[in-house]
């Protein structure tokens, strides 16, 4: 971590807005879907790639919302490519359906921002599945598998590699002793909200690390990577009353801004410096270190495997 704002060997620091870590870059030739684009991060992540002349899909649970950002958006940047599709990520149905309908408009994917999440008390999903595995992790990990072909098929003809991202969280450090509950998931017993929350975000970067391996053995020339975008006050921990207060009480000292929180993200994107590094984890727009946990090559694999389990119970 690259503390009081000084610079790591990017160039970048925590201080570093998603506009700065982008200044001078081309995206006119991309085409990019942003998942829970229509508030914090996401937002400005949206933004900014469309100032920067990528043609952004807001992939959001509430079009209206989404809508409404777009709008915004276009009073500032009018030339900007923008459109608006739902996704709730906790439910496999409207995940297959998001990804089908996206094949059918025939647009091209080179870039895939697994950008939502949530922080919640013990829920289930629509699929009866743990409500903060679901949406942080297994709901983008069936995203990308679904649109893995869309890809591969723009990379392919494009000649421009195709970047996956997974938001991840610094949280990760803190979940359940094992790491993954695999055969916990779902079971209330024991369950922590945090741990449960650290969980998912290990279970985000796992997915990038094993996807990077899989991609690389193919030979693709897609790139997946991990990151904690930094502590920010954003709508993520609005069901949790304490935490709420809490981040707003000291966040005019330690958090970040929302333009600061979002440069890893673009920075992971669209930088040069960031072409053919796959499976890495980047914090304030520099290569970082994560947990153990998160470099278990077998806890990885494990973790893949179950997942499609998940996805097809027998």
């Amino acid at each position: 971590m690259w503390f009081f704002g000084s610079k790591g060997p990017s160039g970048f620091s925590s201080s570093s807005t998603a506009e700065e870590v982008t200044q001078g870059i081309d995206g006119s030739a991309l085409t990019a879907i942003v998942t829970g684009a229509s508030s914090g991060i996401g937002v400005e992540t949206t933004r900014v790639l469309a100032l920067r002349g990528v043609l952004v899909v807001m992939a959001v649970r509430n079009v209206d919302a989404g809508r409404n950002v777009k709008e915004a958006i276009l009073k500032e940047i009018p030339g900007a490519k923008i459109d608006v599709m739902e996704l709730d990520l906790s439910s496999m149905a409207s995940i297959r359906k998001f990804a089908s309908q996206y094949q059918s408009s025939n647009l091209p994917l080179n870039l895939l921002i697994n950008n939502a999440g949530v922080v919640t008390p013990f829920m289930l999903s629509h699929d009866g599945i743990e409500l903060q595995f679901a949406t942080n992790y297994l709901g983008p990990f069936i995203l990308t598998d679904l649109l893995s072909e869309t890809m591969k098929k723009t990379a392919r003809e494009s000649n421009i590699e195709g970047r996956i991202v997974n938001v991840s969280s610094i949280g990760h450090r803190f979940t359940y002793s094992e790491g993954i509950r695999f055969n916990k998931i779902n079971d209330e017993s024991g369950y922590s909200s945090w741990y449960a929350y650290g969980q998912s975000k290990l279970a985000t970067i796992l997915h990038a690390k094993e996807l990077s391996r899989r991609l690389k053995e193919d030979g693709v020339e897609i790139t997946a990577n991990s990151l904690h975008p930094g502590g920010i006050p954003t709508t993520i921990v609005r069901h949790d009353r304490f935490m709420n207060g809490f981040l707003h009480l000291i966040g005019k000292y330690f958090l970040k801004s929302i333009p600061q929180g979002a440069a890893t993200t673009c920075y992971v994107a669209l930088h040069p410096q960031v072409k053919g590094v796959s499976g890495e984890f980047f914090m304030d727009s520099n290569i970082s270190n994560p947990s153990s946990m998160a470099n278990d090559v077998d806890l990885a694999k494990k973790l893949w495997d179950f997942s499609f389990t998940l996805i097809n119970p027998k």
